[in-house]
């Protein structure tokens, strides 16, 4: 996967703020740098800055291309190093995707037992980012760079992300808070402690459970102030620590963020865990499945 190299220079002029800056930064001369960011402009057809005697302005259009370049190259360089490591795979390795909301621990947990079903099967960490493209990306393509991911699922998200997945338990739903939040003493909290709070909820549509829950805490106890957010990743985990919010969440996070406790409530809402895998698995994640089913039997 390529991308155009000037978008590092321009990357790197919006952020040094000049053309001489980043000259500096990039050794090579302002004028190559000037004639990388005008090539860039008349490829894209936009103007990126405008120049005034206080120095580069960032246009609009140049502030848009300049986020999504920042995913772009990243994305691209990430690609590259799991092209990389997949080179080194043999047919007994399964690539298991890692980040603070899809933790290895499972696998910890299930290794002893796989081993003595397959003794050749081996696992190979694979770390990525939660964003929400990545979320997009990697779940649709499971099988390429990444076989497997450890997480909760429903039939709606499946859906939505264009995966499968191979149930290993039911997770209740907790809420994590700050350690100095009011309610970070308790052991178990109810749905009355809850009342005034705002609770962070996965906006609407993200899960069939996560509806239900919503649905019911608004007929049950509508003083609790529900606030809708994008994806679960650790800008949540600060949200809700900065704020001093409730963050609806699973025991399995408990390590994502040092300042936040993740508390049990009183209710009997839960979620399917498990691994995320292709709805075309290849022969080895078969084997995994298989070897999982095995063991919950």
């Amino acid at each position: 996967m390529m991308y155009n190299p000037q978008l590092d220079t321009f990357i790197c002029v919006v952020e040094s703020g000049s053309f001489s800056k980043a000259a500096e930064k990039l050794y090579i001369s302002p004028t190559a740098v000037i004639k990388q960011i005008n090539s860039l402009e008349a490829s894209l057809d936009l103007k990126l800055f405008s120049r005034t005697h206080r120095g580069l302005v960032v246009t609009d259009a140049g502030q848009s291309i300049y986020n999504d370049a920042k995913y772009i190259v990243g994305y691209c360089k990430d690609s590259i190093r799991r092209a990389k490591e997949a080179m080194d795979v043999s047919d007994n390795v399964i690539r298991v995707g890692v980040s603070p909301m899809t933790p290895p621990a499972v696998f910890v947990e299930l290794w002893p037992k796989i081993q003595k079903i397959y003794p050749d099967m081996k696992f190979q960490l694979i770390t990525f980012e939660n964003t929400i493209e990545n979320a997009r990306e990697i779940l649709a393509n499971l099988g390429q760079n990444i076989d497997v991911v450890a997480g909760i699922f429903d039939e709606t998200m499946l859906k939505l992300r264009g995966c499968d997945a191979t149930e290993i338990s039911r997770e209740p739903f907790c809420v994590a808070v700050s350690i100095h939040h009011r309610l970070a003493k308790k052991e178990k909290i109810t749905l009355d402690d809850l009342k005034g709070e705002n609770l962070m909820l996965m906006k609407r549509g993200w899960s069939y459970y996560g509806d239900k829950l919503r649905d019911f805490i608004a007929v049950k106890n509508p003083d609790i102030n529900i606030v809708d957010f994008d994806l679960y990743n650790i800008e949540a985990f600060n949200r809700c620590e900065n704020n001093n919010e409730v963050l609806l969440a699973f025991k399995s996070w408990e390590s994502v963020h040092p300042l936040i406790r993740i508390i049990p409530v009183e209710w009997d809402y839960t979620m399917p865990f498990g691994i995320l895998h292709s709805k075309e698995p290849s022969e080895k994640v078969r084997r995994l499945i298989k070897a999982i089913n095995k063991i919950k039997a």
